[in-house]
């Protein structure tokens, strides 16, 4: 998948590969399982950060950066049941929502973290490219 999309990432600077083995610490540490298709970005990119399309900016932080950075922003105090998995770099978070049997990939603000009502909510990791691509 990623391959088709790669047109989308020309600004986006990738961190490197990853191993399944770290990808799946860090779901044991945090109690949770990603998503195939935000793993299968993962092991290629470890996250990155850059401009997708015209004008949105994401930094996706590394997967060794998640434990840490979730707890720095009290994530689970503020909206439990919310992995953030990076930022637009300013006030937007995004991140999946583990409240249901299929998590859910979601945008919302840093402060408030409302889960009852993201500006963005997906099932796929590459439709929230595609989402970024085209806003």
């Amino acid at each position: 998948m990623f391959d088709k999309k790669k047109h989308m990432f020309n600004e986006f600077n990738v961190n490197g590969s990853i191993s399944q083995k770290e990808i799946e610490e860090v779901e044991k540490e945090l109690k949770v399982k990603f998503p195939q298709d935000f793993v299968d970005f993962m092991l290629l990119t470890n996250g990155g950060e850059g401009t997708i399309g015209e004008d949105s900016y994401l930094r996706l932080w590394k997967i060794e950066e998640l434990i840490e950075s979730n707890e720095r922003y009290a994530v689970e105090e503020f909206a439990p049941g919310l992995i953030i998995i990076g930022s637009d770099g300013g006030d937007t978070a995004y991140g999946y929502d583990f409240r249901n049997e299929n998590p859910l990939l979601v945008e919302v603000d840093f402060f408030g973290m409302d889960l009852e009502e993201p500006f963005f909510t997906t099932s796929s990791f590459f439709e929230f490219f595609e989402y970024l691509y085209n806003s």
